[in-house]
């Protein structure tokens, strides 16, 4: 009986060195048959060495590929021109489960008395196109920060510049109100229509000059300033703002607690969260027939609480896991930091952001839940209910 033969010692040595690899190792023959495939190959692609030991190297390609490996192959011989042996380049590999995965691939070539081979190295490139895109992304936001930021100055300025001529606009406008009252008593001659529109213009500078004093708090860098406020005159001011330019395209119900406790709170950050939640409503109702956003104020024992709904979608389940992610946000939809700053602001006051996602034909609904401010009441006006913001610009007028 013929005993086992033994490897040899380099024999030995190869074996060990393709088992130990990290990288993958595939060995071919002339007409592209796998001879060798390592312990790192089969974690790479799925297959155990047995399923593709004397297949063809294709089996371990994208379909698309199959083709084109074998014109190389081909032309190869007829030429013996190198497109890829001797120099690595990045292709795409295909698993058993039939994924695709970046690799880096370089080849080398071998004369064997059994004739020609091909050594394969093969590594992963999953991890590091993964860290490229992530790089490229935070590279993305972070100049969008930059942006946001020069915007912020550029805001700080532009409220300040503007406040000036508004000013002096009102100031002519009272002064030409007041000729034309005297010019009237002089001449004993009443001109109401005159006098009416000069008070809304009037009015309107005002108002003007108002909404630019609140951008300008908005984006002015300043220490956080608590006081007791009410929160129901906080969230309507912010929701002046958040409306501006949208009076047609959504229709705003607003409702209120009209007594409600005072909160202890930096009313520029609160009016940020309100801002940010509008905002987010806006955008996920706005493909609606009839886009509603509806804000809702009360009081629970010692706890105040502002609520913003939208008759949107709901948020998918998918997206709730990053919900409160920084540069998590749907595309075109901002930044995806507002959420996240939302629930900090809560947070630093004591407080809580909480989200109800909808979904089945109810829109999502965020819920802002604020400490009452100790031995204190704050008196709200009255609730503007079901009413959109143009006709409540209208209701100011009258």
């Amino acid at each position: 009986m013929q005993g086992i033969r033994r490897p040899t010692l380099s024999e030995a040595r190869l074996e060990s060195v393709l088992e130990t690899a990290p990288d993958g190792i595939i060995v071919m023959d002339e007409g592209a048959r796998i001879l060798v495939f390592n312990k790192a190959c089969e974690s790479l692609f799925g297959y155990n060495a047995a399923e593709v030991i004397g297949e063809n190297v294709r089996i371990l390609m994208p379909q698309a590929h199959h083709d084109n490996h074998d014109l190389y192959v081909q032309r190869y011989r007829a030429t013996g021109e190198r497109r890829i042996i001797g120099i690595g380049r990045e292709v795409e590999g295909r698993r058993k489960d039939g994924s695709i995965f970046p690799l880096d691939l370089s080849v080398g070539e071998a004369q064997t008395p059994n004739g020609r081979q091909f050594i394969g190295v093969i590594r992963d490139l999953s991890a590091r196109h993964e860290t490229e895109r992530r790089l490229a992304s935070v590279q993305a936001d972070l100049i969008r920060v930059t942006r946001v930021s020069a915007l912020d100055e550029m805001g700080s300025v532009l409220a300040h510049e503007l406040n000036q001529p508004l000013t002096a606009i009102m100031l002519y406008l009272q002064a030409l109100e007041r000729e034309v009252h005297r010019i009237q008593v002089t001449h004993s001659r009443l001109e109401p229509r005159a006098s009416e529109l000069l008070g809304k213009a009037t009015r309107e500078a005002q108002r003007a000059g108002s909404i630019i004093q609140r951008v300008r708090q908005l984006v002015e860098k300043r220490a956080p300033e608590r006081k007791n406020a009410n929160l129901n005159a906080v969230v309507d001011e912010a929701l002046e703002l958040a409306m501006l330019g949208r009076q047609r395209s959504v229709y705003l119900r607003r409702f209120g607690q009209m007594q409600l406790p005072g909160v202890l709170i930096d009313t520029v950050q609160i009016q940020q969260i309100v801002l940010n939640l509008t905002r987010n409503a806006i955008e996920a109702c706005q493909r609606e027939a009839d886009p509603t956003v509806t804000v809702t104020t009360w009081a629970e024992g010692d706890i105040v609480c502002l609520s913003v709904a939208d008759n949107g979608p709901g948020i998918p389940a998918e997206r709730m896991r990053t919900l409160f992610n920084a540069f998590r946000s749907e595309a075109g939809t901002g930044m995806g930091i507002g959420l996240t700053i939302s629930r900090a602001i809560a947070q630093n006051h004591m407080g809580e952001l909480l989200v109800d996602p909808g979904g089945d034909g109810k829109g999502a609904c965020f819920t802002v839940r604020l400490p009452a401010a100790v031995d204190t009441a704050a008196e709200n006006r009255d609730s503007i209910a079901a009413m959109p913001m143009a006709a409540a610009a209208e209701a100011d007028k009258s």
